[in-house]
């Protein structure tokens, strides 16, 4: 349900970026770059098609549980069931969100959202793809004291929806309201890596939790908000920005001495290093005025690179449509397709000349795939129009591909973790 109502939306969504981005244009001061938003908006559509796959510990796991361990059966119907509903999703949100940034394990799922150095409505649809591992277990009272399944959801998405218009520097403060709800205001904080900002205002609709548990604090105007981590992603890869925090607790693990080490670094807070590691391996200091992360690349292919994700843009809105009709295989294949597509708009965002090659060969196999089998990740078969409009739009993306690469040298190495 939640793939449809976020796809439902999302045209809402592109409107208030679109008009966000012409604000900031007006007003001189533009919060909005192509590669940064891209980027973002590459984990949001990742985020939405694990999605599909995570359903089972998303809403299954609790299904089971109101099901055959629940203490009470709460009616659906009642106004009070939805309005505390709310209320207690709410607060788990707040101890899941707070634990994100206090475990380390939790953290290497949350830090997706962290990672961009700006702050706009595209940081808001910048979602993790492994919350879902773990992020149910804060759900379990809920499900404990009966709250319906079609209950859990939807007040799941009004807290998640909420959060949308938060994420903006163009909304000051709010005087009453800033002091009972989550407002732009306390968010902007709790994105900060300023020493006196960080890790504070958790709250996902009300901020009273953050009140009442002493993780309160008011945007100031004399500390000017610096927004990120404090480990820099430096990258705009989406499938590394999941990815980084895990290596970095396993590799940390694996270098560790003491079996202790090994275990308590998954649950230390995020950071956290054991003695000989720390001492052998010892982490990059964190520079609060660091330049923003942005490779240098061409408006030529910076407008390939946002023309070939606006078409992954549309082809998810076909896959969170059609996956309840696709066999596994098919559908695997489909989500594989849809990463390996923006994994490669990424890595040439970053002029990698290797992602290139990369990108000739996607386009290439995709109208080799489409012509031979008629069809899209799918038994139906597709009109021929259609087969040949796809083949074309490859052909002419080859060309520009060449053109607008050409000059492209080769840069910095592989992946890292920094």
């Amino acid at each position: 349900m939640q793939e449809k109502v976020i796809t439902l939306v999302t045209p809402v969504f592109f409107v208030l970026i679109f008009v966000e981005l012409v604000i900031g244009i007006r007003r001189g001061r533009n919060t909005y770059r192509i590669n940064d938003s891209i980027n973002s908006l590459s984990l949001g559509i990742l985020s939405q098609v694990s999605g599909v796959f995570m359903q089972l510990l998303r809403i299954g796991i609790y299904a089971w549980l109101v099901e055959h361990v629940a203490l009470f059966r709460l009616p659906a119907d009642s106004a009070w069931v939805w309005i505390s509903g709310l209320l207690l999703y709410d607060f788990c949100y707040y101890w899941l969100h707070r634990m994100g940034h206090e475990v380390n394990i939790l953290w290497a799922a949350h830090v997706v959202h962290h990672q961009s150095e700006q702050y706009n409505l595209s940081t808001a649809l910048r979602q993790t793809s492994s919350g879902a591992l773990l992020g149910w277990i804060f759900y379990l009272p809920m499900a404990l004291l009966g709250y319906p399944v079609e209950v859990f959801v939807v007040v799941g998405l009004i807290d998640l929806l909420y959060q949308f218009w938060v994420h903006t520097e163009w909304v000051g403060r709010l005087g009453w309201f800033d002091r009972v709800f989550v407002s732009p205001s306390n968010h902007r904080v709790h994105h900060a890596v300023n020493d006196i900002y960080l890790d504070k205002n958790y709250g996902g609709i009300l901020i009273i939790w953050d009140r009442l548990f002493g993780t309160y604090i008011e945007e100031r105007d004399n500390e000017r908000i610096v927004y990120g981590t404090r480990s820099p992603l430096r990258s705009w890869n989406p499938l590394w920005a999941n990815l980084e925090v895990y290596r970095a607790i396993l590799t940390d693990a694996w270098r560790a001495g003491r079996l202790i080490d090994k275990l308590r670094i998954w649950v230390a807070p995020p950071g956290w290093k054991p003695a000989d590691v720390a001492a052998r391996f010892p982490g990059q200091p964190f520079d609060i005025g660091r330049p923003l992360y942005d490779p240098p690349l061409g408006l030529p292919a910076q407008g390939y690179c946002l023309v070939q994700f606006a078409v992954v843009l549309l082809v998810t809105t076909h896959f969170l449509a059609a996956y309840n009709a696709m066999p596994p295989a098919q559908l695997a294949a489909y989500a594989g397709w849809l990463g390996l597509t923006l994994f490669l708009v990424g890595g040439m965002m970053e002029g990698r000349r290797a992602y290139v090659a990369g990108e000739a060969l996607r386009l290439a196999g995709t109208a080799g795939l489409v012509l031979a089998s008629g069809a899209w990740f799918g038994p139906a078969p597709l009109p021929a129009a259609v087969q040949a409009a796809i083949a074309v739009f490859a052909g002419a993306s080859l060309l520009a591909l060449r053109i607008v690469f050409k000059p492209l040298s080769a840069v910095h190495g592989h992946l890292s973790h920094q």
